[in-house]
């Protein structure tokens, strides 16, 4: 993959890093204290796209694609299990020099996160799940990766056909089909990945080799601060899966949010910076003010 197209979200802030095995694409916004954000499967940095400019006000924001996803590009494949992934992570924060206080992922990437908590050297003080996928998923995409994931196995034409096919109202439907409503340019954004073989092969890989019962049985040993942030209407990952993981964890909490669906940093961006900036003790800033901020 090359760098992003000039109309792609925060295309300013991109960059492409080698860290063996993969090729990152990565962008970096603000100053302040490290936050990363870790986006689920089959997405990119575009899912970020509303909160990267605020949440930049008072941190320095991280965000890149998984490997083979979006514009990144991954080296093989066969790093795409929860384990290996992570430990490809916390190369590239290292080779960033980044040190996260607040580590965000979403849906599969919320595992990430937490995985993520237990082998950097220096853990984040702070942990957001929005929307995690911590079981399997549940309605359509509960059958559909894994299917599609062992029909990649045994037909390597299975990307370049489901990618020839991403039109834009199937994207729509599948997107509708874990009850996040969006707005037309995260359509289009998701089209524009569902359109490309390299992003349809990579996100099918990491649902093949994904398995989450390490982690699950680690979550009552993670001591660090965390709060689910779920779409109460998510019916993709359901709430309770949520509750259920809050409930494991020595520290953490549950928030809904009601009315919205799976992609809730996409449906509701507001509210989730607000719960964002809450949960850390972040007071919010402006944009003058983090412009003053930086001048000084």
């Amino acid at each position: 993959m090359s760098m992003p197209p000039p109309d792609w979200p925060h295309a300013e802030a991109s960059q492409i890093l080698r860290v063996v095995p993969h090729r990152w694409h990565v962008q970096i916004m603000g100053e302040g204290p490290d936050l990363l954000l870790i986006h689920g499967a089959g997405a990119s940095t575009h899912s970020w796209r509303h909160l990267l400019e605020p949440l930049s006000r008072n941190f320095r924001v991280t965000a890149f694609d998984l490997p083979g996803q979006g514009y990144s590009t991954a080296g093989t494949r066969s790093r795409s299990s929860l384990t290996l992934m992570s430990e490809d992570i916390a190369a590239l924060i290292d080779r960033l020099g980044l040190q996260p206080k607040v580590i965000i992922g979403h849906s599969a990437g919320a595992a990430l996160a937490l995985n993520l908590a237990r082998i950097l050297p220096v853990g984040p003080e702070n942990i957001i799940a929005i929307n995690g996928a911590l079981e399997n998923f549940k309605g359509a995409t509960g059958w559909l990766f894994p299917f599609l994931a062992k029909l990649l196995v045994f037909n390597p034409l299975t990307g370049v056909l489901l990618a020839r096919g991403a039109t834009k109202a199937k994207t729509r439907q599948l997107i509708s089909s874990t009850g996040a409503k969006i707005d037309e340019e995260g359509i289009d954004l998701y089209q524009r990945l569902m359109s490309q073989r390299s992003h349809i092969e990579a996100t099918l890989a990491m649902m093949a080799q994904w398995s989450l019962e390490d982690l699950t049985r680690a979550l009552p040993d993670i001591q660090i601060r965390t709060l689910f942030l779920h779409g109460a209407q998510d019916s993709a990952v359901a709430p309770d899966v949520a509750r259920r993981a809050a409930q494991l964890m020595p520290n953490a909490s549950l928030q809904l949010l009601d009315g919205i669906g799976h992609l809730a940093q996409e449906e509701a961006p507001d509210q989730v910076l607000e719960a964002i900036l809450s949960f850390t003790n972040t007071p919010p800033k402006t944009k003058r003010a983090a412009q003053r901020t930086a001048r000084v």
